[in-house]
């Protein structure tokens, strides 16, 4: 807000403030419930929000796909209200412990694939629970309501709070919950609960920095160490400080080809950092550079080798870059950021055959930062290929953005003077006519534009 507005706020005094917001509140639900909460006391804030929340578990009310971000509004002003009503730390934990015991509730009637319900649990809870629980002074009370808690976690927004005990338990108390896992684990039958649980111990392990504790708990849970194991489990030796056995653990997988071969280098690049090999830190550095040409994986390159080398290292990948015969959109990009616009618009122009329209959340940046920087018949060529690849696949739903594109690639032939012997505007106008002249929609919304 600015100085003017606050000013103003300032001079309406408390009285006409208040009017406005009970007028506001009015006609907007959000609004209301905020001058409610605002002018409640905390003892009625915590009435509204159990008596919500008992509403909330008996509803059986389906609520749909679009519906899911109401619902997701609910569940926070549910705890907005909790917030402004309770102020004792471990009533506020008990009390959003019964928050996350409605996750059956909910879930069982409702869509979620949009991921906004869940993330009320995940962020919004977990937040205020540690919130509470880091000034709550019971810590085997706290470590009692969480491991209960998390011993039924049918829909996977329980377990958020043992992936963050750390920030609320201490060292002794951690273990003391890992140990009544662990007993858990040796008489459980079902197979699916005892590998929940296994994963609960190894998050628990990572944090108290028992390496140990973590590297046979994965082997226990997903048998013999694939590559995510011995990344995993070179990650925590890492940082439980012990480097030869993180270094032996990525070893198993040198010369292996595999997805992980980022996480495997930047962990390279730490452990060879600690050791002061600067030669092999090189090594991983340009392997990690090369993997995926960014501005942010050169600057990690230029840490190991030297902020000298700049130029040198950027004429070095300009040339090899404009030397491949295929198109990379990481590549493109990274000239861009780079400060390389003609070598940019270059290496566009030379591949506009592989302009792939249907890439467009790649392109589309692409086109944007050519025309921004003047490179008008990169930025065409590139519009062109979104455009053909919507009139391609004739989805009424995207021909608003084609009609957009049209009138883009209009403005900007009119500052095209050299094609340099690629289709001009009027041929590929006429040519797009012809093909896809009966799609009526799309020519129907071009005309209104």
């Amino acid at each position: 807000m600015d100085e003017c507005r606050k000013e103003r706020l300032v001079k309406l005094g408390p009285d006409a403030l208040a009017d406005a917001l009970l007028k506001l509140a009015d006609h907007d639900e959000s609004a209301g419930d905020l001058v409610e909460r605002m002018t409640a006391t905390p003892t009625e804030n915590n009435k509204r929000f159990k008596a919500k929340l008992a509403g909330l578990k008996r509803s059986r009310r389906f609520v749909g796909w679009n519906g899911a971000a109401e619902l997701s509004r609910q569940l926070e002003t549910l705890l907005d209200d909790l917030k402004a009503g309770v102020s004792d730390p471990g009533t506020g934990a008990e009390l959003v412990a019964s928050f996350f015991k409605s996750d059956e509730s909910v879930f069982n009637r409702c869509d979620d694939s949009s991921g906004l319900i869940g993330d009320v649990y995940r962020l919004f809870a977990k937040d205020l629970f540690i919130e509470y629980a880091s000034r709550c002074d019971d810590k085997e009370w706290l470590a009692e309501l969480v491991f209960e808690l998390s011993l039924k976690d049918d829909y996977g927004v329980r377990d958020v709070l043992i992936g963050h005990a750390s920030d609320f338990l201490p060292e002794p108390v951690i273990r003391d919950v890992i140990s009544r896992f662990q007993k858990i684990i040796g008489v459980e039958i079902d197979e699916y609960r005892k590998k929940h649980l296994m994963l609960l111990v190894e998050s628990l392990a990572r944090q108290v920095k028992d390496a140990p504790l973590f590297e046979k708990t994965r082997i226990a849970n997903w048998g013999d160490p694939g590559v995510a194991s011995c990344i995993d489990i070179a990650r925590v030796y890492l940082e439980s400080g012990d480097i030869a056995t993180a270094l032996a653990w990525l070893d198993k997988l040198r010369g292996e080809a595999h997805f992980r071969e980022n996480e495997q280098d930047e962990l390279l690049l730490d452990i060879y950092g600690r050791l002061g090999d600067r030669v092999k830190q090189s090594e991983v550095a340009w392997r990690i550079f090369r993997r995926c040409r960014r501005v942010d994986s050169l600057e990690e390159l230029l840490a190991v080798i030297g902020g000298d080398g700049r130029s040198a290292v950027i004429d070095g990948e300009v040339s090899l870059i404009l030397g491949e015969k295929t198109l990379s959109v990481t590549d493109a990009a990274f000239l861009i950021d780079a400060g390389r616009m003609d070598d940019a618009e270059r290496y566009l122009i030379d591949r506009v055959d592989r302009l792939d329209g249907d890439m467009y959340g790649s392109f589309l940046p692409l086109a944007e930062s050519m025309e921004s920087n003047g490179r008008i018949l990169a930025a065409t060529m590139i519009y062109r290929a979104l455009l053909d690849s919507i009139l391609r696949r004739a989805q009424t739903k995207t021909y608003f953005y084609g009609v957009r594109y049209l009138k883009k690639i209009e403005k900007l032939a009119i500052s095209i003077s050299d094609w340099r012997g690629m289709e001009n505007h009027d041929a590929y106008s006429e040519r797009i006519r012809l093909k896809h002249g009966r799609k009526s929609s799309f020519w129907s919304k071009y005309e209104k534009k």
